[in-house]
């Protein structure tokens, strides 16, 4: 079972679907998110679509690189969740399936390449309740709670 966050779906609404995946990036007791400007500022896991014939693990490579800079390992799927949103990059109305994977950060090659994007340290707690959106914030309470 999928679990649902987001905002309400909407009776006549036509959402897309939009698979993507995500990191939980824990180390030393803290946790790398990404810092997104716009269109809202918010602290999210790193990750994002998974492009039309792009592999899943190829996306969330290319994502978090992209959002933070770091090389990561990946170590198992945690979980997914179901988000009924808006996009306003995309102006479209989405059906985002998010998939959660337990990651180690490996090595920083640099910067942030998107722009708008900051990679930030988070002890785990901070992580938790600034994460925004509850998908996020879930997998990471649930995970975290098994790494202490």
């Amino acid at each position: 079972m999928t679990r649902r966050f987001g905002e309400p779906v909407e009776a006549g609404r036509r959402y897309v679907r939009r698979p993507g995946i995500y990191a939980l990036l824990p180390l030393g007791g803290q946790v790398l998110v990404t810092f997104q400007e716009e269109p809202k500022a918010e602290f999210q896991l790193p990750g994002g679509g998974i492009d039309p014939g792009e592999q899943p693990m190829a996306a969330l490579h290319r994502e978090v690189l992209e959002e933070t800079g770091w090389r990561i390992a990946p170590l198992r799927r945690l979980g997914a969740f179901r988000r009924f949103t808006y996009m306003p990059d995309y102006e479209l109305w989405a059906e985002k399936i998010c998939t959660v994977v337990l990651a180690h950060p490996v090595r920083q090659l640099g910067p942030p390449a998107e722009p708008g994007h900051s990679a930030v340290w988070l002890n785990a707690d901070e992580a938790i309740a600034l994460l925004g959106n509850r998908g996020d914030a879930h997998f990471a309470a649930w995970a975290l709670a098994g790494l202490r």
